[in-house]
């Protein structure tokens, strides 16, 4: 009876470590993918503004770039 209760405790446990690593693991491989391959790149930036009606400099696309990889970083770090 006891065996059967431990077993059960046992597998329960397992199940919850399991589930708490996987998501810090998973939580820890998005985090580092999204910082190598930003959402949003140069050539999308570029269409938007166009869109918008600017017209983009190179100087203003790298300057938006630089922004927004500071905001990443700065999130991150909290």
């Amino acid at each position: 009876m006891i065996s059967t209760w431990l077993a059960i405790l046992i597998a329960v446990l397992t199940l919850i470590i399991g589930l708490v690593g996987g998501f810090f693991l998973a939580r820890n491989s998005m985090k580092s993918y999204l910082a190598k391959n930003p959402p949003i790149s140069e050539e999308m930036m570029k269409s938007m503004m166009m869109s918008m009606g600017q017209k983009p400099s190179q100087k203003k696309l790298n300057q938006m770039m630089a922004q927004m990889k500071q905001q990443s970083a700065n999130s991150q770090k909290k």
